[in-house]
């Protein structure tokens, strides 16, 4: 069974329709990078996904039921959200905000045995335990930003979706992030990327998903679709693709 399944998926604010007919299926286990220029729709697409925009048109499932229609804890039990907005203005330290991504397991006040495992692996996997105590409006936004995906994944989630996950990244930071993505998937958990970074997204994900004005450009692994014609059609922009160990690998300008 697909995890995800999108129909004639689309979304409209008023008169204005800014993604249409979008039919997508995802499965357990797939590193998916969606990428365009801005405006295409890649955020609202993810939005659609993660439930936070319940107006769409067509169908968007989670295993064969509708987003709209999951009960929201029931859904954070299966898909974990990073979003690129992210704010933490309280003085929490970032043990406790990654704590918070084992809110939809909690049954009572306390934590239990498996949120503290879960929070440990967490923090190890994405570099954070080292400020563990440290009150998250002391980190640098990179800092922060790992945090938060550490937080994501304490939701122990099938499905992990990200909106520019390495916005606010060092070099080191957004190869190891991908890196880590790409361990997930072999575990079987589905992830699901908005990035600008091609070359990134060439490097490391099993598909690319590119959108452009509101629709499916195309659609397939990025030896297929990283290509010359592509880059032109969706970005207007000349680029030279190479191939780097079987990926393809770009150089843009003449």
């Amino acid at each position: 069974m697909d995890l995800y399944s999108l129909t004639q998926a689309g979304m409209q604010y008023g008169d204005k329709v800014v993604l249409r007919n979008i039919d997508l299926k995802f499965t357990p286990g797939e590193f998916v990078t969606i990428a365009g220029p801005n405006g295409a729709g890649k955020s609202t697409l993810l939005g659609i996904m993660c439930g936070l925009l319940p107006r769409y048109m067509g169908s968007c499932k989670l295993l064969d039921r509708e987003v709209k229609a999951w009960e929201r804890r029931a859904f954070a039990r299966q898909v974990s959200v990073v979003l690129q907005s992210v704010r933490i203005d309280f003085g929490f330290t970032a043990g406790q905000v990654v704590l918070m991504g084992r809110t939809p397991f909690a049954d009572g006040l306390f934590e239990s045995e498996q949120d503290a495992v879960e929070v440990q692996k967490a923090m190890e996997l994405t570099g954070t335990t080292e400020f563990r105590d440290r009150d998250t409006r002391t980190l640098s936004g990179g800092e922060r930003q790992r945090v938060v995906i550490a937080a994501a994944l304490a939701q122990s989630p099938r499905v992990l979706l990200l909106d520019e996950p390495t916005a606010y990244l060092d070099l080191e930071h957004q190869i190891s992030t991908y890196r880590l993505l790409r361990e997930l998937c072999r575990t079987g958990v589905l992830v699901i990327a908005v990035t600008h970074d091609l070359n990134l997204a060439a490097q490391y994900s099993d598909r690319v998903v590119f959108l452009r004005g509101g629709e499916l450009a195309t659609d397939g692994t990025p030896q297929n679709v990283v290509n010359e014609t592509t880059i032109r059609a969706v970005f207007h922009v000349d680029a030279q693709v190479m191939s780097e160990h079987g990926r393809p690998w770009i150089k843009y300008g003449p």
